[in-house]
């Protein structure tokens, strides 16, 4: 059977349940027709380049379909049908990807280095540098102003 990746935006105002479910759905009919989904990534809500249906966020999830062309156009069917789909793009791939897709392992070194600056904060008190605090101003002479003597 062929291999496909399939992403949907689904609109900002669905929970994240509610888009569970939906892939639930989508999921349900793929293997009804006889396919399977491989593997579910959901990216969570991100912001659009541009606005869509007067959206400027969605959420987006990655669906890795090994599938019959049939059952991929009956889901992509429903998709068009439903209010809450903003957007969907599928590709033919030739083979499936088993490891987390780039965006997940950007959201991962995102965690990564906000744990770490985090951890700096600690180490240095209240969270970085600011302004005067116990700096050494070092040897400066004092300012003067105007018709001061």
């Amino acid at each position: 059977m062929p291999l496909y990746e399939h992403v949907f935006l689904a609109r900002q105002d669905v929970t994240a349940q509610q888009v569970e479910t939906m892939v639930e759905t989508y999921k349900g009919v793929i293997e009804q027709n006889g396919g399977k989904v491989e593997k579910i990534e959901m990216w969570g809500v991100k912001s659009l380049a541009y606005r869509i249906k007067k959206n400027r966020k969605a959420h987006f999830t990655l669906l890795n379909i090994d599938a019959p062309p049939a059952a991929l156009s009956e889901m992509e069917r429903q998709m068009q049908i439903s209010e809450d789909v903003l957007r969907f793009m599928t590709v033919r791939v030739e083979a499936l990807e088993s490891e987390p897709s780039a965006m997940m392992q950007k959201r991962d070194r995102d965690d990564r280095k906000d744990r770490e600056r985090g951890r700096r904060r600690d180490e240095d008190g209240f969270g970085g540098g600011g302004f005067g605090g116990d700096r050494d101003r070092g040897d400066r002479p004092e300012r003067s102003f105007g018709g001061e003597a």
